[in-house]
């Protein structure tokens, strides 16, 4: 595990630096934005009542009484997330307002809260104090600076999983064990993303992409990632070290299927399955198949939200794209597709995204899983795409001359779309 990063009393130790300039930025400060005087006791007290929570919780697991008159505030915030976490399951759940009122810790509480309705804690013997210092630490190994790939996100993820997992042929299916792979491959899919994309990292020459060789280097950064988390809390420290070390690479399976540059295998493979018609999730491998395609359908399913949600992450997306853009303007570089604010507005980067990423996937999902859910996934799609297209007329007329065309391919080249995993197809 080469890529393990290390922790000490002051922090991370700094990152190993490529020869482009552009890599003495840490990463961590990417999105940053300088903040008034009079933010700061603000932040402070976010961070006094996040640390307050975390105590809170520990305590109750241990049994010890309250030593602090603060948890009344954190037992309000609890008490209206609880509010939320009963309707976790339906799709028009809203991520943002359920982080607002977990004071910025939904990844926590929605995944431990999954973890437990599912019987999971209990079922593989986990200790939950290593439960919840392992989400803990994954919630902060995302960079809440990024627009987008940030903690929210992987909570967002996590909570869709949950609803592709209730699905009938899922739920029928798929063993605790799919199950627990299934929500530690959405929490973790995106682990400590930078808030670039691959092709950034190559052509800056930094060291994961050398270390990676250039192949789905942020997917395996995700994957080594979230296995230094799972040995430094020792999660699964009381299970047989061959069961452990299955558990970490089903992960990397999982997490490394989110890699958008091999959309089109998947796609192809899960097309012919259904085709065939020879999909049997008796069998381990099938199951794991339609996990990672389930994944991949939750990593990028915020087209198929209700408006109101979708439109917030569309642009928090293209926000991410343009910063990335600005920044190799300022450095001379070539600037990646979909990432200059000059030649792209948010309703065309969304418009080529639905049209040649979405829609092919979900399409072949709804093939899969013919459920009330997949047809209100695809009518949320085509909404959001006419709604992105009446603000832009000139995209939306070429698109549309373009799906009018008979035997058109469904994938555009690589200059097309680049999807919200903020890789390059």
């Amino acid at each position: 595990m080469l890529d393990v990063r290390v922790r000490s009393q002051v922090g991370f130790e700094p990152e190993r630096r490529g020869s482009h300039p552009y890599l003495g930025v840490d990463f961590r400060t990417l999105h940053s934005r300088a903040e008034s005087a009079g933010s700061i006791p603000a932040r402070r007290i976010r961070r006094l009542f996040s640390f307050q929570r975390h105590l809170l919780s520990s305590r109750l697991l241990r049994g010890a009484p309250h030593l602090n008159p603060l948890h009344i505030l954190d037992e309000d915030y609890c008490g209206q997330a609880k509010c939320m976490l009963e309707k976790v399951g339906t799709w028009n759940f809203d991520i943002f307002l359920f982080d607002r009122l977990t004071n910025g810790n939904s990844l926590v509480f929605l995944t431990f809260h999954l973890l437990n309705q599912y019987g999971l804690i209990e079922l593989f013997q986990l200790d939950m104090v290593k439960v919840r210092r392992f989400l803990v630490l994954v919630q902060e190994d995302y960079h809440n600076q990024n627009p987008y790939h940030n903690a929210v996100h992987a909570a967002d993820v996590t909570q869709a999983m949950h609803c592709y997992l209730r699905e009938p042929k899922l739920a029928e299916s798929l063993t605790s064990f799919d199950i627990l792979l299934g929500l530690l491959a959405a929490v973790t899919h995106d682990l400590d993303h930078p808030g670039v994309n691959q092709p950034f990292l190559i052509k800056t020459n930094h060291y994961l992409a050398a270390l990676y060789r250039n192949t789905s280097v942020l997917e395996n950064h995700h994957w080594r990632s979230a296995v230094g988390l799972l040995r430094e809390t020792e999660l699964f420290s009381h299970l047989p070290a061959e069961d452990s070390l299955g558990i970490e690479r089903q992960l990397g399976s999982l997490i490394l299927a989110t890699d958008i540059t091999r959309q089109n295998e998947y796609l192809s493979r899960f097309r012919t399955h259904l085709d065939e018609n020879d999909l049997c999730l008796g069998h381990a491998s099938h199951r794991h198949f339609v996990l990672q395609m389930a994944l991949k359908c939750a990593d990028i399913c915020n087209p198929c939200r209700p408006w109101e949600l979708s439109k917030q992450w569309s642009e928090k997306v293209t926000e991410e794209f343009f910063h990335q853009g600005d920044i190799e303007k300022k450095h001379k570089l070539e600037i990646s597709p979909l990432c200059d604010s000059e030649a792209n507005t948010i309703a065309s980067v969304q418009i080529g995204f639905m049209t040649y990423v979405v829609e092919p996937l979900f399409a072949e999902w709804a093939r899969f899983s013919d459920t009330r859910l997949s047809q209100t996934m695809l009518g949320h799609l085509g909404l959001n795409k006419a709604s992105w297209s009446a603000m832009d007329p000139e995209t939306s007329g070429s698109s549309e001359e373009g799906e009018s065309e008979p035997g058109r391919p469904t994938e555009e080249p690589s200059s097309r779309a680049l999807s919200q995993g903020s890789q390059e197809t």
